[in-house]
């Protein structure tokens, strides 16, 4: 798992957290099953500490070009940001993109726990701080 780290600029504090994970090899349920991945989006917020803001939404996508061979997309917004997934079960492959505004995420179990989910042993895995310059405090408005 990489990090990424900026030095930090007087009055400026990191805005969040970007997790992705490319999974390899992949098999679980999450991959095939609508149902599945739509309840994955609706439990993982809240095991988070996080606020879903809307209903998870998983649409089962056909293929579109010779690289992609379709699979299921969901997509969850939470009061934090996102998270996303785009299975390729042809493949074995699926993305996953969390976005935070939480500093503190555990990136860590998270990882752990979509790894499970989605049956990975194997995975690309990128932790990535975001809005590395976002001001500390309000700024006045002129």
């Amino acid at each position: 798992m990489t990090l990424t780290h900026a030095p930090r600029a007087p009055g400026t504090m990191p805005f969040g957290v970007h997790l992705m994970i490319d999974g390899y090899a992949a098999k679980g349920a999450p991959m095939t099953e609508p149902l599945a991945l739509r309840r994955l989006l609706e439990t993982l917020p809240a095991e988070m500490g996080m606020h879903a803001i809307c209903t998870p939404v998983v649409v089962e996508v056909g293929p579109n070009c010779k690289k992609d061979p379709g699979g299921l997309s969901g997509f969850v917004m939470i009061a934090e940001s996102h998270i996303s997934f785009h299975t390729f079960p042809g493949r074995g492959f699926v993305t996953i993109d969390l976005y935070t505004c939480q500093n503190d995420l555990d990136t860590r179990a998270v990882t752990a726990r979509l790894m499970a989910a989605f049956g990975l042993m194997d995975a690309d895995i990128h932790v990535q701080e975001r809005g590395l310059r976002y001001p500390a405090e309000d700024l006045a408005l002129a």
